[in-house]
């Protein structure tokens, strides 16, 4: 049918055969492309019929089996991405656990010592840099722990529409002045299910890289807000789209018209603290994957050199099932003061001496242990005494958790709240039925701990 393709494979036949190499003779995998038809792949063995023109030639057509390896090759390189990003998501914890308990005793020991300065002190001012810097500190320390997609979150129904509308201000302010912000927003979407502040983190981390993207230059930043159906071969192409389902999700997209990534640097981009910049951007798109991740959505980049770069954010839209209501305003704590024995537990010394300071500051009476073994002795002989228990999660010997189920033994209705420098549903998960009378992340303010012990013991002064 086709003259040139039938020489062309008549000449490389011949060609091979005349060589008198074996390995000429054995075709594996060879491309052949025929004129207005995709390539096919064949392998063959070509065997010359000794003193005479002859040659048995037998072919066979293994373009699938071309496709089916290139096929496992795709998936075998996603699988190795998806591991590697989530051993630096356990690495991110574990970092931020640590440093989550050396930022409770400088923000605790700093807030303690707010509290007893008379209000003219000089020291003040001091000392409120100091809290500052830990909570700043302490922030970076979620986002190190969002990135590994097990952050604590306040559940909402958000109409992604009204969130940016509201940031819009906001957002012009972030980006460069040569830059011009457009607003590509569907009317009527369907709320999704999710926590304010962490989509605005989103928007905000993809905003400040397409500004940085376009640089110097004039360029142009679109956020929109949208529908999109996905079947499963949609969310295969993207990142986490394998571990939900298709169906109808609302999209929030950032596209800017800045110097795009290539193919090695669009593979990288989610890596913590991996930049094209000196500087570095730190957890931006780290963190801003570890939240899509908590969401239970998807994200998807499309970036070429010198083409810009757009990030698809996907978030499954709000049935009528889960929709949730907002929780409300807490009441002011201030003055709130307990009373009775409470048994704090710590293998952090440092962290033993701050939360008696604080609790005895709350009113109660305090006990002490340095790890769960010697927790449970004490509260074996002194149960009667004790109120409640603040247990540390992770300690040498016998960890909160088996310390938990040991207190329980003991007494069914021991009160414990746990405390851990992990996200708090993580721990709330875990013990999920359990019957825990709350969970404490580090590194907690006087505020916060105060809000956990109001919860479970009566004010004092009631």
């Amino acid at each position: 049918e086709d003259p040139e393709f039938r020489e062309e494979i008549k000449k490389k036949v011949l060609d091979d055969c005349a060589s008198g190499d074996p390995a000429r003779m054995r075709w594996t995998m060879v491309p052949i492309t025929r004129k207005g038809e995709e390539t096919t792949f064949v392998s063959a063995m070509n065997t010359p019929i000794p003193g005479k023109p002859l040659m048995i030639s037998t072919v066979w057509d293994v373009t699938e089996h071309k496709r089916a390896e290139e096929e496992q090759r795709k998936l075998d390189r996603k699988v190795q991405h998806a591991q590697r990003l989530e051993s630096l998501g356990m690495l991110a914890g574990g970092i931020a656990h640590d440093f989550n308990n050396i930022l409770m005793a400088v923000l605790g020991h700093a807030e303690l010592a707010m509290v007893k300065l008379p209000p003219m002190s000089p020291a003040r001012n001091a000392l409120a840099e100091i809290i500052t810097a830990a909570r700043n500190a302490a922030d970076l320390c979620r986002q190190m722990l969002t990135y590994s997609g097990r952050t604590s979150s306040a559940l909402e129904k958000i109409d992604l529409r009204e969130l940016v509308e509201e940031m819009s201000h906001l957002l012009k302010t972030a980006i460069s002045k040569k830059a011009l912000l457009n607003l590509n927003l569907d009317r009527d979407l369907i709320p999704i299910r999710g926590d304010p502040s962490q989509i605005r983190q989103i928007l905000m981390n993809l905003i400040i890289n397409a500004s940085e993207a376009i640089g110097d230059r004039s360029g142009v930043i679109t956020v929109a807000a949208g529908a999109t159906r996905c079947d499963r071969d949609y969310l295969e192409s993207t990142e986490l789209g394998d571990a939900i389902p298709p169906g109808l999700y609302m999209h929030l997209e950032v596209a800017d018209t800045g110097c795009g990534m290539d193919a090695r640097t669009k593979a990288r981009v989610f890596e913590p603290f991996f930049s094209t910049k000196f500087t570095g951007r730190g957890l931006g798109l780290a963190a801003v994957l570890g939240i899509v991740r908590a969401h239970k959505g998807a994200l998807k980049v499309y970036s070429e050199p010198g083409k810009g770069t757009t990030f698809k954010i996907l978030f499954p839209a709000l049935t009528k099932e889960q929709e949730v209501a907002r929780p409300p305003e807490s009441s002011s704590l201030a003055n709130w003061r307990g009373k009775g024995t409470i048994l704090l537990v710590d293998d952090e010394e440092s962290l033993i001496a701050l939360g008696g300071r604080m609790l005895e500051h709350l009113g109660f009476d305090v006990l002490t242990a340095s790890d769960g073994r010697e927790a449970v002795d004490l509260y074996r002989k002194r149960a009667g005494e004790i109120d409640l228990v603040l247990l540390d999660l992770t300690m040498p010997h016998m960890d909160g958790g088996e310390a938990f189920g040991e207190l329980r033994r003991i007494n069914p209705d021991v009160r414990v709240i746990l405390s851990s420098g992990y996200s708090r549903d993580d721990v709330a998960g875990r013990f999920a039925g359990k019957n825990l009378a709350g969970v404490l992340q580090k590194p907690y303010t006087l505020a916060k701990l105060t809000e956990s012990l109001s919860a479970v013991i009566p004010d004092a002064e009631a």
